[in-house]
């Protein structure tokens, strides 16, 4: 199998990871992200994650909130050198988010690094939900 049939195959269990965590279960996410200190995350609610603490809390955040998601990858690209790679794409889908269901369609750009344990996702970047955004600030009222 190519390196960039690897990252193919590790951007699936992410996304399979995913769309548990659209669905309310964000456990997968441990078994697919590197547990280092440096991994960073930028989600379309906003903010920035750092450290595997605080990127695996924003996704088990999200899926108290999460039910009936569903996200797909389209227009995938993937390129690799050495231990490093990066996906980038378009994720479209839906997710009912305390209730409320959002349309998912933002660019988004993975890494990927390569360890003895297999290609794991060191970083996560969407383009901002607006519709999410409005629907976390409506919950903290």
């Amino acid at each position: 199998m190519s390196a960039q049939d690897e990252v193919r195959d590790a951007s699936g269990k992410f996304y399979g990871a995913l769309n548990r965590m659209a669905n309310g279960d964000a456990g997968d996410m441990a078994g697919i992200w590197s547990h280092d200190a440096a991994v960073t995350a930028m989600h379309p609610i906003g903010g920035r994650e750092v450290g595997w603490d605080a990127v695996a809390n924003s996704f088990a955040q999200v899926a108290q909130l999460a039910t009936a998601g569903e996200v797909k990858l389209d227009d995938q690209t993937v390129q690799v050198t050495g231990d490093l790679a990066y996906e980038l794409g378009t994720e479209r889908g839906k997710v009912t988010m305390a209730g409320h269901e959002v349309a998912i369609e933002h660019r988004v750009t993975n890494v990927y690094r390569r360890d003895s344990g297999g290609w794991k996702i060191v970083h996560h970047h969407t383009d901002l939900s607006q519709a999410m955004l409005d629907l976390v600030a409506s919950l903290k009222k």
